[in-house]
């Protein structure tokens, strides 16, 4: 009897132990491109563009990464490392894109995958743009900063990558080929204008200092 009470004693003391490692929960922290949009952004653009009204001034709302695919065609192990990557580089699951029709040209059919595909909202988005910004696109041999002519009229930009090695979470020595990939910021702007206005707030590094 005394063996079995020591025994349990023994086993409620080790759970202790177990449960004193245990991390504490805490707060998640926000980003750090969240808090300046909150706390620098949005006073900025309310004062430039005369918002009457903080629920007007614009934001982004999500991110979106697309890699065009095409040599997944002939061999599907560019697909499986182009979702590999963007799955790293973004922190996030990529998904295959499908073709919608078929281009007997390109010996291309409905339904086959021809690209990888991730969006990004929240804090993973304010997390990749920060990484973007600071680190990735001052990587690109000869960088002068990005160009502002692509916008399309709706508050919405494309930025064109053409390798994925200017991401530092990529190892080049693992790399089998290069990959371009097409980042769209997706805003709630109402033009082109604020827009340009809100990335560079971020940080987008433009060449022009003003959208014509």
């Amino acid at each position: 009897m005394a063996k079995k009470e020591t025994k349990e004693k023994k086993n409620k003391n080790t759970k202790a132990d177990k449960s004193s490692e245990e991390p504490k929960i805490t707060e998640s922290v926000k980003p750090r491109l969240f808090e300046k949009y909150k706390d620098e952004i949005v006073p900025k653009l309310m004062k430039q563009f005369s918002y009457k009204n903080v629920m007007q001034v614009p934001k982004i709302e999500k991110i979106v990464i697309n890699m065009g695919l095409g040599a997944a065609i002939q061999d599907s192990k560019v697909l499986d490392e182009a979702l590999e990557e963007l799955a790293i580089i973004t922190g996030q699951k990529a998904s295959v894109r499908t073709a919608k029709k078929s281009v007997s040209n390109f010996k291309l059919r409905e339904g086959m995958k021809i690209g990888a595909k991730v969006t990004l909202r929240k804090e993973r988005m304010y997390e990749f743009l920060d990484r973007l910004v600071s680190m990735a696109l001052p990587r690109v041999r000869d960088f002068r900063g990005i160009s502002d002519k692509s916008f399309d009229g709706r508050g919405n930009y494309t930025l064109g990558i053409k390798e994925q090695m200017i991401f530092p979470e990529i190892n080049v020595d693992k790399i089998n080929r290069v990959l371009g990939m097409d980042i769209t910021f997706v805003t709630s702007a109402k033009s082109d204008k604020e827009a340009y206005e809100l990335l560079s707030a971020f940080g987008v590094p433009f060449r022009k200092k003003e959208i014509q």
